[in-house]
């Protein structure tokens, strides 16, 4: 049966596929392309993840209890992308705490920065492109996932403590990992935002974490954690608010 045969086709790419993936296999109209997708997923031979992408249900499972890692599905919902934040610090084991939101990077622009699908939430963060780096690959149920690496989870949490928890989430992630310090620093510099080096100097002063960076050289402070009440003791070497739980800190000395 042709139907059959197209959807061999389109498992040869993997679990998941585009409409212009279906298109490129079934040369037909797509008029009659989208009647057709129409009732596969009525068949429950596939099951739509958003508009003009889909996931493939294997034989013998139903749908509606058959989903992918949302790490997978996360890859297809936009590019380029980096699964980053707190999503990435739990993959590396950088924190206990299990986030409720899959955070995701990118550089490209989506109508929608929130969404659900398949009862699980998705957090599209869209950066400058000069941020967008410290990006590896790595396996997630048969397929290739872009990550931030260690060393830039760290750097992006330090730009935008907001994705990750906070800022005591980025003090577990240092005291926690094995970081390249060379890469950390290098990222710090090239991530372009001052704040970022003066957060990880005070954290990495305060866990004994010994590091090289660039003399903070502003009279400006801003706040170790932007997620907290703005209120704190000043730190004068690295122009920091220091409004975090002083308490939390001093528990992972």
């Amino acid at each position: 049966m042709r139907i059959d045969r197209y959807l061999k086709q389109l498992a040869k790419k993997g679990e998941t596929f585009t409409i212009d993936d279906a298109y490129k296999i079934t040369h037909i109209s797509r008029p009659y392309l989208r009647k057709l997708l129409y009732r596969l997923e009525k068949r429950g031979a596939i099951e739509r993840i958003e508009r003009g992408k889909y996931l493939l249900i294997p034989l013998h499972s139903e749908k509606g209890e058959y989903t992918l890692h949302e790490f997978v599905i996360a890859s297809i919902l936009i590019h380029p992308y980096s699964i980053g934040y707190w999503s990435a610090l739990n993959h590396y084991g950088l924190t206990e705490q299990i986030p409720q939101v899959v955070f995701i990077q990118t550089t490209s622009w989506k109508e929608k920065q929130e969404l659900e699908i398949f009862g699980v939430k998705y957090r599209i963060v869209r950066i400058k492109e000069a941020k967008f780096f410290g990006i590896r690959k790595e396996w997630i149920e048969e397929t290739q996932v872009n990550i931030t690496d260690r060393e830039k989870t760290i750097i992006d949490c330090l730009d935008k403590p907001q994705y990750c928890g906070g800022i005591i989430e980025v003090a577990k992630g240092l005291k926690n990992g094995k970081f390249d310090k060379n890469k950390i620093v290098d990222y710090a510099k090239n991530i372009g935002n001052s704040g970022v080096i003066r957060r990880l100097g005070f954290l990495c002063d305060f866990l004994g974490i010994n590091i090289e960076l660039p003399e903070v050289k502003t009279r400006n402070y801003l706040y170790l954690d932007p997620t907290m009440p703005h209120k704190g003791p000043k730190d004068a070497k690295w122009r920091l608010i220091v409004n975090a739980d002083e308490r939390v800190l001093g528990a992972l000395e």
